[in-house]
């Protein structure tokens, strides 16, 4: 499911030099970011449930029909590396307008493509520019709210992405059974370009900071950032591992559930996405027991559930009923570590915040596309039951990672980060 994105981030810091709003943002513009954002990463997960169909179409096997999957994480990890940092120096509306122009062609070439290589091109630049929309509708977001309403609006833009994340499977099955795979690219396409005129005429002007850091000075921060602290290196990996399960089930399920004896169609595959809520939905007290100082034993509870998910799920063949309650553990094992994770992160370096963001969801991306290659590869030798137990088996390394590295988050999170603070956007 939930892979570039997966489930949501935390938005990137605010623009220093964005004027302070002296009144609540509007409703209507509020909602704007949401849906804007929802329809965002959306794009970035429509495949997943199109993999049997793009194999069938390409003449692709299903081992190396994940590298789809991969090619668009690849994209994301580029966004979150080389393009989100662009909104500190870049005016966000017409960043927001480029953006989303590409992003429209880059849609409309998946739709077009005749080769694997033009289908891996048009997959990649979709990941790279729903990845920079998403999160940059996110940091847009918290710069033009007023600071008694930025929790509100920032938590709207981020349900946003949520329910984008759940649709996508469910709205790409859909027009897949009806129009084919490449009619959910043109229909998304046509829906990015439906946004676009609200998007340039509501959103407000933000100046950009006048004299912000070099563009190659903040990435290299982001180097710093990231061999200094122990916690993001921690909780990175954990997340790696953590969006590797995720992929290694939802990139293979679609194998096993659309042949017989189950024949379920896309709609029926991707409406399972939102069984997954359920469980998301019980794991939002996570970052609040963090606040309270359980960030370890949430932690340890997670991964547990995380790993126990997969014996539901092994009995798939046998009961769907198994198989819904696998989904709900596993969304819920996984949301409630991804938000300790930030809880833990975001206390390190809070002059950091954006870099923090972008570092953290690097390892997303990555876990990503290991898990979506891996699991195919997995089912075109081992079938099913092979993929569970690859999934039981990186899972298990999660839970055996934190536990040797317990210690370590703890007496980071005691000291605080003991490291001068790094660069800011402005220049010194």
């Amino acid at each position: 499911m939930k892979a570039c994105t997966a489930p949501p981030s935390p938005p990137p810091l605010p623009q220093r030099c964005a004027p302070a709003q002296s009144a609540d943002m509007p409703r209507g513009l509020v909602w704007l970011f949401a849906v804007a954002s929802g329809l965002s990463v959306a794009n970035v997960y429509y495949a997943q449930p199109l993999l049997d169909a793009l194999a069938q179409d390409f003449g692709i096997s299903h081992a190396a029909v994940g590298g789809v999957v991969t090619a668009t994480q690849t994209g994301c990890a580029l966004a979150l590396l080389l393009l989100v940092p662009l909104g500190d120096r870049v005016e966000r509306r017409r960043l927001m307008a480029l953006q989303l122009l590409a992003l429209t062609a880059a849609l409309v070439a998946v739709a077009m493509a005749q080769s694997v290589p033009a289908l891996l091109a048009g997959m990649l630049a979709v990941g790279l520019l729903g990845t920079a929309m998403t999160q940059g509708l996110i940091a847009y977001a918290a710069s033009a709210a007023a600071p008694q309403a930025q929790g509100r609006v920032v938590g709207a833009a981020q349900g946003g992405v949520f329910i984008g994340l759940l649709l996508a499977r469910v709205f790409a099955g859909g027009i897949s059974d009806v129009a084919g795979w490449r009619g959910v690219y043109l229909c998304a396409a046509a829906l990015m370009l439906l946004i676009a005129l609200p998007l340039w005429r509501r959103l407000p002007v933000l100046a950009a900071a006048p004299d912000a850091m070099g563009y190659w000075r903040l990435i290299a921060s982001m180097l710093t950032l990231l061999q200094e602290e122990k916690v993001l290196q921690v909780r990175g990996v954990l997340a790696l591992l953590m969006f590797a399960a995720f992929n290694i089930f939802w990139s293979a399920l679609v194998f096993p559930l659309s042949a017989p004896p189950h024949g379920f169609s896309h709609t029926a595959i991707g409406a399972l996405g939102l069984v997954g809520a359920v469980g998301a939905l019980a794991a939002t007290r996570a970052g609040q027991w963090a606040d309270h100082g359980h960030a370890q034993r949430t932690s340890a509870a997670a991964l547990v559930v995380l790993l126990l998910a997969w014996w539901p799920l092994s009995l798939m063949e046998r009961s769907l009923g198994a198989l819904l309650v696998g989904i709900v553990l596993l969304d819920m094992g996984g949301q409630a570590l991804h938000v300790t994770n930030q809880s833990m992160i975001f206390r390190t370096r809070p002059e950091a915040h954006s870099r923090l963001v972008g570092l953290y969801m690097l390892f997303y991306a990555v876990g990503s596309g290991l898990g979506a290659i891996g699991t195919t590869v997995t089912y075109a030798r081992a079938g099913w039951q092979g993929v569970c137990l690859l999934g039981a088996a990186v899972s298990g390394l999660a839970l055996l990672f934190w536990w040797v590295t317990r210690r370590v988050t703890s007496q980071e999170m005691q000291q605080g980060s003991p490291q001068a603070p790094l660069p800011t956007t402005k220049q010194e």
